[in-house]
């Protein structure tokens, strides 16, 4: 132990071990998908914070265990950002640094592991919370998505969300951590593992399950990789050939992946009209997306557009959430330099101003979404609350084609499924895409990565509300409020010690010719 003691006195050996533990829990997510990992996968990282000798080193290796939770997250960016991807890393990998000194103040001090229990989750959670706005990339690699496939994960879903699924796998995760490190407090450790155990099987038993309501059958259009001169006829003509096989398969909707129409329609009568006889031959709406400078107005925006048997039905959704440097480059004047390193949006995208409910043949209600857009979970529950039957998400990972993040997608629309009790449907250009029915549980195969067909899927529809679309993000918001209550204890305290001590009144002494009451007898 005094050996490893003086190996971890090098700040540099020590800020690498941080970030290899940090970089731990992306093995629970795809491709590897251990998901039982997730719950020990922290506890080299609380335990190294754990030991540091001061509250500042602490704070140094929860930083640097967010860089190399964040790079490992999303490495698959290297080709595209290059040396970019690193310095986004260490930056988001600071919003950990707080969390690293709260493991130290918890877990460095005896008596303190039964604060630890709320605390140190919560404070998980606000990092979640806080990188989960758009500007700073998105909620992609939220701790509980690593559990998409685990039923009773998703069962927690329904009740609050991905959120609740992080609060209670980082709970487990710092119970395991003291039950490694501190044997005094193994009752508390244990007392957590079962208080987790209660709730998770508490919200399986009682949780409000969606009532079946019927089928539809959805129509997912994947053309595959079409590089090269004039990409975009010869990618619409794949499509085209691909949906005309789906010509009496009886299908309510056809579905195509984000950008697979490079042209505004409304500049290109012809493929509006080819898509209106796709529609008249397989008797189905097709909901393509547009990737192209509007006619309407200035400006490239990615759009979900409705086409029927007549032609544009008039739905259209703008994406609003657009992906960090790949759709537009924040504060270009100060950042735009990544152009010139990697391969930087070049021009940024414009957004859409609010999210859609459309209403397609056969009474069928969907809600569109585009690319990382399925990553924020307050997008699919607004969905939900405005009458969507079916969850769509438009995507093209094809710039990651050979990495990890395809799979990491798509797995994203079963947590989205299990949160609103609605099924979700994600269709790619590229593979790989998926469909979840309305508790999350996988329908029919995954069209891969080398895939360049059509796929048509039996998709289960439901009724009712879950707690999570109904009561939001409540876990998040419990979270505010304990780190809040535990900022004030703090600071009660820090007054308490700083007040000065009463003056002792001390009386006049007594002597043998005096006394108090008489003085000078």
């Amino acid at each position: 132990m005094e050996t490893l003691g003086n190996w971890l006195a090098s700040p540099w050996r020590r800020s690498a071990l941080a970030a290899l533990a940090g970089a731990l829990p992306v093995l629970a997510f795809p491709a590897p998908s251990l998901w039982w990992f997730a719950y020990v996968a922290l506890v080299p990282w609380l335990l190294l914070a754990r030991s540091a000798p001061t509250g500042r080193r602490a704070a140094y290796d929860g930083w640097c265990g967010g860089f190399g939770f964040m790079l490992g997250m999303h490495h698959w960016l290297l080709p595209s950002l290059h040396v970019f991807t690193l310095v986004i890393a260490a930056l988001l990998g600071a919003l950990w640094a707080p969390w690293g000194w709260l493991v130290r103040h918890f877990l460095g001090s005896a008596g303190r592991v039964l604060g630890a229990l709320p605390v140190l989750p919560s404070g998980w959670l606000l990092v979640e919370l806080v990188r989960s706005w758009e500007g700073l990339g998105g909620p992609w690699g939220m701790l509980g998505s690593s559990q998409w496939q685990v039923e009773p994960a998703l069962r927690l879903a329904s009740v609050g969300g991905v959120w609740l699924i992080s609060f209670l796998v980082v709970a487990v995760n710092v119970c395991v951590a003291v039950l490694v490190s501190d044997r005094g407090a193994r009752v508390p450790a244990v007392s957590g593992l079962v208080a987790t155990a209660v709730a998770a099987s508490a919200a399986w038993a009682w949780s409000p399950r969606p009532d079946a309501d019927g089928r539809v059958r959805i129509a997912v259009v994947q053309p595959g990789v079409v590089d090269g001169v004039d990409s975009g006829d010869r990618r619409f003509d794949r499509e085209e050939e691909l949906t005309r096989r789906l010509a009496g398969r009886d299908v309510d909707l056809i579905v195509w992946g984000e950008s697979s129409v490079g042209f505004d329609l409304g500049d290109r009568p012809d493929l509006a009209n080819r898509l209106a006889a796709l529609s008249r031959g397989t008797g189905a709406d097709i909901l393509v997306n547009v990737d192209a400078r509007r006619s309407d107005k200035p400006g490239i925006y990615k759009s979900s557009v409705l086409v029927g048997p007549d032609g544009l039905t008039g739905d259209r959704y703008d994406k609003m959430r657009l992906v960090p440097f790949g759709e537009y480059v924040p504060a270009r004047s100060l950042l735009g330099w990544a152009t010139s390193v990697g391969k930087a949006a070049g021009e940024d995208r414009r957004r859409g101003t609010g999210q859609v409910v459309m209403d397609v043949g056969h009474g069928l209600r969907i809600g569109p979404m585009v690319c990382f857009e399925s990553a924020f979970p307050d997008m699919s529950r607004h969905l939900a609350e405005d009458g969507a039957e079916v969850l769509i998400a438009q995507s093209a990972t094809s710039s990651f084609q050979h990495s990890w993040a395809p799979e990491q997608h798509a797995s994203l629309a079963a947590l989205r499924a299990a949160e609103t009790g609605r099924p979700m449907v994600h269709a790619t250009l590229t593979g790989v895409s998926a469909v979840y029915g309305p508790e999350g549980r996988r329908v029919g195969s995954w069209v891969p990565t080398d895939a360049s067909t059509q796929a048509v899927f039996d998709v289960p529809l439901a009724t009712g509300v879950t707690p999570y679309v109904r009561y939001g993000d409540w876990p998040a918001h419990a979270a505010l409020l304990i780190l809040g209550a535990w900022c004030a204890l703090q600071g009660v305290r820090a007054l308490r010690l700083r007040r000065p001590a009463p003056e002792r009144h001390v009386p006049p002494a007594r002597t043998a010719h005096e006394s108090p009451a008489r003085p000078g007898r």
